[in-house]
């Protein structure tokens, strides 16, 4: 009974202490903070200049404006939600430590509990200022968005762990060959997703594989909202429901990864 009660238990404090170790050395780097503001920076700043010379020219998106901002703002609530998560395991990776962590009380659960803070956390840090750069430069608020921005960005935090879990799982079994994942993955969903156009412009077929895609229905439903002003409840339910089935199929794929991993010894290569 004391062993499957141990299986089970889960610890907030082992949690924190994860989460503290990786924010230590996320503020021991200035490289790292600055990186976390410069790419989203670089990114709001071209489709800023992008959306107001379309605007200027085209009377649709005269009266859509926003919308490249929009896109690319909640494009990269995706992926650096991913990358955030992905990155606080490689730090693991690089420092040779993932053997000791999975030889130590700390549970899967609390591990991966973690990353998920460190992600939002290192996401807060990006993304945050840069929400208000676009205000300064192009008078677009992504805060005004209210509750919808809350369901959009429910749906692509859980997506980008999702992918973030899947990825890590690759890592434990295949070790640092795999590592290439972590940093290309989310640009394979970048074209299916549809983050700058609607799902009307794929060939017929294709529009299947970008409806199973959660954030689909967020680039939808952003549109939706910043053109017709309206805002697809139903849309945010199909996205969760998907996302729902997609995060256990990933926790579970982890755990088997995690057991193949420890049954062929690759835990102690991890580094390799």
């Amino acid at each position: 009974m004391a062993s499957a009660h141990s299986t089970f238990e889960f610890s907030l404090n082992r949690v924190a202490a994860m989460v503290r170790r990786y924010w230590y050395l996320l503020i021991s780097s200035w490289p790292r903070l600055l990186d976390l503001v410069y790419w989203p920076t670089v990114q709001m700043l071209m489709w800023g200049f992008l959306q107001t010379y379309v605007a200027s020219n085209s009377g649709y998106f005269a009266n859509a404006a926003g919308v490249f901002i929009g896109a690319v703002l909640l494009w990269d609530i995706l992926f650096r939600g991913q990358l955030g998560f992905s990155i606080s395991f490689l730090e693991e990776m690089w420092a040779r430590n993932l053997g000791n962590l999975m030889m130590s009380p700390l549970r899967p659960a609390e591990f991966i509990s973690a990353l998920m803070i460190m992600s939002i956390v290192r996401l807060s840090i990006g993304m945050i200022p840069v929400t208000f750069l676009a205000i300064a430069f192009f008078g677009f608020n992504l805060w005004s968005m209210g509750l919808a921005l809350a369901a959009f960005f429910v749906n692509l935090i859980l997506t980008s762990w999702t992918i973030g879990i899947f990825v890590a799982g690759l890592l434990l079994r295949n070790g640092m060959g795999a590592e290439s994942m972590a940093w290309t993955i989310m640009f394979l969903f970048l074209p299916l997703t549809c983050v700058y156009y609607p799902v009307a412009v794929l060939p017929h077929w294709l529009q299947y594989v970008a409806w199973s895609l959660p954030p689909t229905y967020v680039f939808e439903g952003m549109r939706a909202l910043l053109i017709d002003h309206v805002f697809r409840s139903d849309l945010m339910l199909e996205a969760l429901a998907f996302n729902v089935v997609l995060f256990g199929g990933a926790v579970f794929a982890f755990l088997k990864l995690l057991e193949s991993a420890r049954t062929q010894g690759s835990l102690l290569q991890g580094a390799d």
